[in-house]
């Protein structure tokens, strides 16, 4: 073989090898190219979603907020209507207690006009005016459910005080003989129990 077909041999192999890393370099270009590309869209879409869960965490707080201060106001509200509540819990009954009022000023008024009255009539009216109103009282306390402490019977410490003992000979020894003072109950609750004296 002669020396000028081994150099272009040469020549042909060297060329090759020339365009082979070339083409590798392009190729390694588009590859470190595609990963640059890779790597910023990664961080893009990183950056995106912290974004993203910052602005959830941002309308989280704000709803938290509302949410709290919804239930501070409300809490205040029921407190105040159950201080009212307790205030006027009786506020019902008083309007009922204006009716026996009205009717005792009724009969006082009428004692001041019946000057030319005799003493009897007059006392007729008068006691008239204290039992209607007593009547009032009652249809008050009906309302209410306060009704009177039974007396009939037997003496009963939960409902009955005895301030006496008296021999009696129609009664028997712990019953009820007379009654000094009524007892009144609130439904189920004692108000007040009743002043009674009982047989020995």
């Amino acid at each position: 073989m002669s020396k000028d077909t081994e150099n272009t041999n040469n020549e042909e192999i060297i060329q090759e090898e020339v365009e082979t890393n070339e083409e590798c370099c392009k190729d390694e270009s588009s590859c470190c190219n595609e990963k640059a590309a890779s790597e910023e869209s990664k961080e893009t879409t990183a950056e995106d979603k912290i974004a993203e869960l910052e602005a959830k965490l941002k309308e989280t707080e704000e709803k938290y907020l509302r949410v709290h201060a919804d239930f501070e106001n409300i809490k205040k509200r029921l407190e105040k209507e159950k201080y009212q509540a307790i205030d006027y819990a009786s506020e019902k009954f008083a309007k009922d207690l204006l009716s026996p009022i009205d009717t005792l000023e009724m009969a006082l008024a009428a004692e001041e006009a019946a000057s030319n009255l005799s003493s009897e009539d007059l006392l007729a009216k008068l006691k008239e005016g204290v039992e209607l109103t007593i009547k009032n009282f009652y249809t008050a306390f009906d309302k209410h459910n306060i009704t009177v402490v039974e007396t009939d019977g037997e003496f009963d410490p939960n409902f009955h005080n005895a301030i006496m003992q008296v021999d009696s000979e129609d009664k028997q020894t712990g019953e009820i003989v007379q009654v000094m003072q009524k007892g009144y109950m609130l439904k189920e609750r004692l108000l007040r129990p009743a002043m009674v004296s009982i047989a020995n």
